[in-house]
């Protein structure tokens, strides 16, 4: 695999001649004659005075900070010196108000200066941790290789993270694995593609596509969030009183729209995420950064293509959703979670996965989350698993959508113990949206004309243009406040 050095990852991914450097030559004081001989050779090699780059640049015109790690340099490894100059970059991206995309390349702590070096990995964390902590956004992109404690530390700390194809990107080095237990390390374990599939990063591109996905990311995390203009209320039409049980079959059809054809035709920008980051992922759950006209979101829709009587929603699903409301938080942004599911599993891996326990602190995380919040009812809401995504500022529905602790054939098990008072059960629990709405659970409902399945398109923009005026409204109102918050109990 070819490397890119980082004056060539500059040249590719930033706007021409925007790139204005913050470094200053490293300091070479205390070292040995036989390390300052190892370091001018890096330097001559290299065409650079340390492993990273700090400095600031324009990306389609959007002024950001930036962190390029340099191969070249003893291997990328990161030493006091080069450490000194990833906080100070990081502090000055914070103090100007600059969103930080960061690009390692290491093979971690640079030996030749053993613990001093290893420690500092403490201090560029904190570093970024305060960045974050500020609201501002932190965008990597690992290149190939990115191990060891880079890895483990501002490798790792991405709002959105994404990879080179084929890096090995990792903790322990594999040579270093081999040496210390005498056998290879797995091939197939530290590569972009496997961390992706575990859920640990949101996405494999090649350099020279990264630059318009994370204009993207940036267009959203940075777009304004006071002095938003109001958009036109789009109304809501008078729906037709259907049976209870037709809206239940309606919301069954396989042919439904669902999250994916909403974001297709409903949002403006869309840039998908990927699994909790911590080595989980669950098809029955969506993440992604999302604007809808000018407004922005973190979006977390319970998606039913990928929910399957093989794969119900799981508790990872939850643990994802979880990681899309701590960026909602960190990030200021407000939250539109999707609720569209069967039902969440009912099996022993469920169980031994804590699903209980997992809707409790999705329950507990939304009610108490100091960002704005809209949920949508788009389908089926069944049992615990929808009511985990249920508390927000405002509930917008399908006129077809429905919440039911169970499915209705399940409480007519209960109940009747058969299956054949399904339907009945369902008018007795008040399931549809029309009667959450005339008891104050939904607030708004969104016509189907007679069906969303047969008119998806049409049906998606006008959810589309629905969710832009709540969410333009919610941020004109500002972070939520404690009064809001109670709406939130139902």
């Amino acid at each position: 695999m070819s490397r890119l050095s980082a004056h060539d990852l500059i040249s590719l991914v930033l706007d021409e001649d925007s790139w204005s450097s913050w470094d200053e030559a490293p300091s070479r004081a205390g070292i040995s004659e036989e390390y300052a001989a190892e370091l001018a050779a890096a330097a001559e090699k290299s065409g650079v005075d340390e492993s990273v780059l700090t400095g600031e640049a324009r990306l389609h015109g959007r002024r950001i900070g930036v962190l390029v790690g340099e191969f070249g340099f003893l291997a990328g490894s990161i030493g006091r010196a080069a450490a000194d100059r990833i906080v100070a970059g990081i502090e000055r991206a914070t103090r100007e108000g600059l969103p930080l995309v960061a690009a390692p390349i290491s093979g971690g702590t640079r030996m030749q200066e053993g613990t001093p070096a290893f420690v500092q990995m403490v201090r560029i964390s904190a570093a970024v941790a305060a960045h974050r902590t500020a609201g501002l956004p932190y965008l990597v992109y690992l290149r190939n290789p990115t191990t060891g404690g880079v890895m483990a530390s501002w490798g790792s700390l991405g709002h959105v993270t994404v990879a080179e194809p084929g890096a090995l990107v990792g903790f322990l080095g594999p040579r270093v694995y081999e040496a210390l237990y005498d056998k290879p390390f797995p091939s197939d374990v530290q590569t972009s593609e496997n961390l992706y599939a575990h859920g640990i990063i949101d996405a494999v591109l090649p350099p020279d596509e990264i630059g318009e996905i994370l204009d993207r990311a940036l267009t959203i995390l940075m777009a304004a969030r006071e002095g938003v203009a109001p958009v036109a209320d789009p109304g809501q039409e008078s729906v037709p009183d259907v049976d209870t049980w037709d809206c239940v079959t309606r919301s069954r059809r396989p042919d439904r729209p669902g999250v994916r054809r909403l974001l297709r035709y409903g949002a403006s920008d869309v840039v998908p995420l990927n699994g909790t980051g911590q080595g989980e992922k669950d098809p029955g759950l969506l993440i992604a950064l999302a604007r809808f006209g000018e407004a922005p979101c973190v979006f977390l829709g319970q998606d039913r293509r990928g929910q399957t009587t093989d794969h119900p929603m799981g508790p990872e699903a939850l643990r994802e959703a979880r990681r899309g409301m701590r960026l909602a938080s960190e990030l200021g942004l407000p939250l539109v979670t999707v609720i569209d599911t069967q039902g969440a599993a009912l099996s022993a891996a469920a169980e031994n996965g804590g699903l209980a326990g997992e809707i409790a602190r999705s329950l507990a995380d939304l009610v108490t989350l100091d960002a704005p919040t809209l949920c949508l009812m788009l389908g089926e809401g069944n049992g615990g698993g929808a009511l985990a995504l249920l508390p927000a500022d405002r509930v917008v529905a399908a006129q077809h959508a429905w919440l039911s602790p169970l499915p209705p054939e399940g409480a007519s098990a209960i109940v009747h113990r058969d299956l054949d008072h399904a339907a009945e059960m369902a008018r007795a629990q008040q399931v549809r949206a029309i009667d959450l709405y005339r008891r104050g659970i939904v607030d708004r409902i969104v016509a189907e004309k007679p069906d969303a399945a047969d008119e998806a398109e049409a049906f998606c923009r006008r959810v589309g243009a629905v969710l832009e005026h709540e969410l333009s409204a919610l941020l004109a109102s500002g972070p939520g406040s404690p009064e809001r918050r109670t709406r939130r109990y139902v």
